[in-house]
């Protein structure tokens, strides 16, 4: 699952998450670790555009918390990726800034989350571009690893020769 912030110009014309150029740069990087959009729940903490495209006030972020508490406990999902400071602010209070834990593995209950710069950031900073690319290659790292199938489980041990399993059943129960 991808939490953002809040749709921009073209996802809240559009309906959908990450359309723009930035959804662009997150398909991108998606891809770079063998995902598409396909494999992935995609959402925001605000579920509309904020006026002038300005920071969400906190009354705005409230008011669209239940939709997300809806959407991450109707979907369970084993790894939530957390892109910029306001979904950062929302889904892990008190961690930090992103500029300081980007790219690194919180655990909260059953649920992986892995904060992230928002690949609108990077547009804007370019600098930022190298560092998303190391943090997705280090979210398949983690995927590959929390996804993982258990190991099979060893085989139970044959009876021993000769002995069918109810002489070995019977022998247990006079040891006893």
């Amino acid at each position: 699952m991808i939490v953002g912030e809040a749709p921009g110009f073209n996802e809240d014309r559009q309906g959908e998450p990450f359309v723009g150029a930035a959804g662009k740069l997150l398909d991108t990087l998606l891809a770079r670790i063998g995902l598409g959009r396909a494999d992935v729940y995609i959402t925001n903490v605000l579920k509309c555009r904020p006026p002038q495209n300005r920071d969400p006030m906190p009354n705005e972020v409230e008011s669209c918390s239940p939709y997300l508490a809806r959407q991450l406990s109707m979907i369970k999902p084993k790894v939530v990726l957390v892109l910029g400071r306001h979904a950062l602010e929302r889904l892990l209070p008190g961690q930090g800034s992103i500029s300081r834990i980007h790219g690194s593995l919180v655990r909260r209950g059953d649920v992986a989350y892995v904060p992230l710069y928002h690949p609108a950031a990077a547009l804007h900073n370019g600098a930022l571009v190298a560092d998303l690319e190391y943090d997705f290659d280090r979210v398949k790292a983690y995927l590959d690893k929390l996804l993982a199938p258990p190991p099979p489980q060893a085989p139970l041990p044959d009876p021993p020769p000769g002995r069918g399993r109810e002489e070995s059943e019977a022998e247990q129960l006079n040891l006893l």
